[in-house]
This record gives structure tokens, C-alpha cells and sequence, in this order.
């Protein structure tokens, strides 16, 4: 079921403005929305598989740095 950009915002406690930020930043997948003129829907469960997913890739990033930064002390 596709909801209003203001629903989602109230799901992830964050402004309607966030919403369109991360849209513009691609933080929320263009498979997860759909826009017809101005106004989005959004699939509320995909959104939030992809920010998860997301937020997890960048902590594993943050991991990687951190684990190659160690190896560099060691040189």
C-alpha cells in the first residue's frame, strides 16, 4: 500500500522536508516511491527496508575504515 509523504514523516519522526531531502539525496530509492505530478506515495515497508539496509552498509563502512586505519598503524 503506497502512503503520503506526511505519513512517513510521522513514521520516522522527522519533518515532511526530510522526506523530500532524502528523496533528493536518493536515500530513499525510487523503486519505493511513486510520483504523479507533485505529489509522492510511498511504499512505507520498502522504505523502511531500505533505510535499514542503508544505515547497516554504512556502519559496515565505518567498520572497514576503522579496521584499515588499525593496519596502517602497524606499518
Amino acid at each position: 500500500m503506497f502512503v503520503p509523504i506526511e505519513k512517513v514523516a510521522r513514521h520516522f519522526t522527522v519533518s515532511v522536508s526530510t522526506i523530500r531531502a532524502w528523496v533528493r539525496q536518493d536515500k530513499v530509492p525510487s523503486d519505493t516511491y511513486i510520483k504523479v505530478g507533485n505529489t509522492y506515495r510511498f511504499n512505507l515497508d520498502a522504505v523502511e527496508a531500505a533505510l535499514v539496509k542503508a544505515r547497516s552498509d554504512e556502519e559496515f563502512d565505518d567498520r572497514q575504515l576503522e579496521l584499515d586505519f588499525d593496519a596502517d598503524e602497524d606499518i
